[in-house]
């Protein structure tokens, strides 16, 4: 293997600029040369290649976001637009691809491989946390503390008006940034898909908690949740208990941006070379990941088609430290 390419798909994610500089890197090291593919599947599709070296990924370890930039390819979820994606990449000489993205990208990594028997690896950039086969994705971490950060700031108002707060935050189909959030941010609950909440269990922690434990209330919301998004569920709220004043914050995409965390920057550098050296050991189809502080290889088919629940222990945490007994 001479040539290595490597893009970032879907959803940016804190992190991923790091991950790149490491495939470029890592190449470096075992003599490989390396280009970028510009916005992800669309840019397999039009050619948009460009060569990279060492000095093209100074500096970018600290940067949020993806340089090489990221797009959700339609034309690459047809047959014709595979092709000329395969076509370009014979074209061009290269070997291998690094695909850095989430559920979506592997989706489409999957389809590729079985299509042309191309080698390629995923690696888990997303900040929900969601893909079996690594404890953690790049990105989530940093998401986490961001979310954080705005939460202990909403918390001094709520504090300071004995308000109630709903903050929303990011998590379609799960609640792992919920979870952590909620925990870090001290909240009292936490709604999200992994632990059906219905409104009239909200509403008795409130009542419970106004009385006995505290004047002011948080609350997170995971954006995925059964029972509404954050604003349904307060006015809700409002409407059985309209003496409370209660407030909702939706944190939406400044959870994608900013600055990784030193976590998220080990992390991506590590999946890095593990996604090179792992398409130079002859590995393809599969996503390299971390778990148990170990770097292991996961097919991207179960990455995709299996579930990576929620410690249940987390869940049950912010329920213990609530300060609310069970009935």
């Amino acid at each position: 293997m001479k040539k290595i390419a490597v893009f970032t798909s879907g959803g940016d994610a804190p992190g991923m600029n790091a991950c790149i500089r490491a495939v470029v890197r890592t190449c470096m090291y075992h003599d490989v040369e390396c280009v970028g593919i510009l916005k992800g599947y669309d840019g397999l599709i039009n050619g948009s290649f460009v060569p990279l070296d060492g000095k093209s990924v100074s500096n970018i370890i600290q940067k949020g976001g993806t340089f090489l930039k990221s797009a959700r390819s339609m034309a690459f979820r047809t047959p014709e637009g595979r092709k000329k994606a395969y076509e370009n990449v014979i074209k061009e000489g290269i070997d291998g691809i690094v695909a850095i993205g989430g559920n979506g990208t592997f989706t489409g990594a999957t389809l590729f491989h079985e299509e042309y028997n191309f080698p390629i690896i995923g690696v888990p950039g997303t900040i929900d946390n969601d893909l079996y086969g690594t404890d953690f994705t790049i990105g989530y971490d940093t998401a986490v503390n961001t979310a954080l950060e705005a939460i202990d700031k909403i918390r001094d108002t709520a504090d300071a008006h004995d308000r109630i707060f709903f903050v929303e935050v990011m998590g379609r189909d799960t609640g792992y940034i919920a979870v952590r959030s909620a925990i870090g941010g001290g909240a009292e609950m936490a709604i999200m898909p992994e632990k059906k909440v219905h409104v009239k269990e909200v509403i008795e922690k409130l009542e419970y908690g106004h009385e006995h434990t505290r004047s002011s209330h948080l609350i997170i919301v995971a954006e995925g949740e059964m029972e509404g998004k954050a604003v349904e569920i307060a006015k809700k709220v409002k409407k059985a208990l309209p003496e409370l004043d209660s407030k909702v914050t939706t944190l939406g995409h400044i959870q994608r941006g900013g600055s990784p965390t030193a976590s998220d920057r080990v992390l991506a550098s590590r999946l890095g070379i593990g996604a090179v050296e792992g398409l130079l050991e002859g590995k393809t189809n599969v996503m390299v990941g971390v778990i148990n502080r170990n770097v292991v290889y996961t097919a991207l088919e179960d990455t995709i088609t299996k579930k990576k629940p929620i410690n249940k222990d987390l869940i049950n945490m912010i329920e213990i430290l609530s300060g609310r007994k069970p009935n």
